[in-house]
């Protein structure tokens, strides 16, 4: 995939100290940017390999960096700017479960915190803090407005066919998919497997997830889901790109809710996503703007130690 650093800047030097929580399994871990510290690491490719290695790192499915001009409003508001990170080192625009994360992190630090302002990957989106019951906290993000089509997601002219959702994309095998293109800050390809009940499987996402999501006529890459509508609900498979196969996923659940209400299989308002990792509520209003709310559980915070650090690029 395309790397956004060509407009978001150099890679940022980075505390030892981690915060980690989940969304449903999905799971963050949150540095803040420093400047100048001795005992700091710098977010190359490599690094942030090494530091969400699920056996030699602190296993992770991505970070969320808080860079250094963030600022306290009142009390209860806070302003910061984020960048991004997958496990495989490469930065994208943003995460709905690493936003809700975030907030977690930074009601750690202000208890009192109940609204949170983030500058992430271009855009702005705005985030509440709920409730929080025995290291579970209860956190919705207002995710902006969604957009549909080829151009949403920077697919080429030869990948979808058709004049709207859904679109026609034809599979490794050759056959043909009905798809959803739909960007929620970040792309998404949603593959609906309502009619074809062989479709809506680990097995069968395990095939074309890597291949719609590193497709040459998407050149930055894309986030694909299986998706159904049913009893009322959606269901979704996931494949985060940069990631591979996740439990859940923030904006993916927002991609599911929209296309499966642009497409009539669910209904616009609000609407359970169950994943296997667990269920989120995403609200799609008529005019795409979506929110979206559920459970972030705190794991562990720390240091990073002198073993990991050593295997760390030098810092220049």
């Amino acid at each position: 995939m395309t790397d956004p650093t060509v407009y978001l800047g150099a890679r940022p030097r980075l505390s030892k100290h981690f915060y980690k929580a989940h969304g449903l399994g999905n799971d963050y871990l949150v540095f803040e940017m420093v400047d100048g510290d001795q005992a700091s690491w710098v977010a190359t490719p490599e690094n942030v390999s090494v530091v969400c290695d699920p056996h030699r790192g602190l296993a992770s499915d991505g970070l969320v960096v808080v860079m250094s001009d963030q600022s306290l409003r009142s009390p209860g508001h806070a302003v910061v700017s984020l960048r991004m990170f997958n496990p495989d080192g490469s930065e994208f625009e943003r995460s709905g479960n690493g936003l809700r994360v975030l907030a977690a992190y930074l009601s750690g630090l202000e208890p009192r915190l109940s609204v949170i302002d983030a500058k992430v990957g271009g855009g702005k989106v705005r985030i509440h803090v709920h409730s929080m019951v025995d290291g579970t906290f209860d956190i919705s993000v207002e995710m902006g407005v969604a957009r549909l089509g080829p151009e949403a997601i920077g697919a080429g002219s030869r990948i979808l066919h058709g004049e709207s959702e859904p679109y026609t994309l034809i599979g490794p095998e050759g056959e043909k998919l009905e798809v959803v293109p739909v960007s929620i800050g970040n792309p998404h390809v949603v593959i609906l497997a309502d009619s074809h009940e062989e479709l809506f499987s680990e097995k069968r996402l395990s095939v074309l997830g890597p291949f719609i999501a590193s497709h040459p006529d998407i050149p930055a890459g894309t986030n694909v889901q299986l998706a159904r509508a049913q009893n009322g609900r959606g269901q979704a498979c996931i494949w985060e790109r940069g990631v591979g196969r996740t439990a859940s996923s923030g904006t993916s659940s927002c991609a599911v809710a929209v296309a499966l209400a642009v497409t009539g299989a669910l209904p616009f308002g609000a609407v359970l996503i169950d994943m296997p990792g667990g269920q989120l509520s995403v609200s799609v209003h008529n005019s795409l703007e979506i929110t979206l709310r559920g459970p972030v559980t705190s794991v562990m915070s720390g240091t990073i130690e002198d073993g990991l650090f050593a295997r760390f690029e030098p810092v220049s």
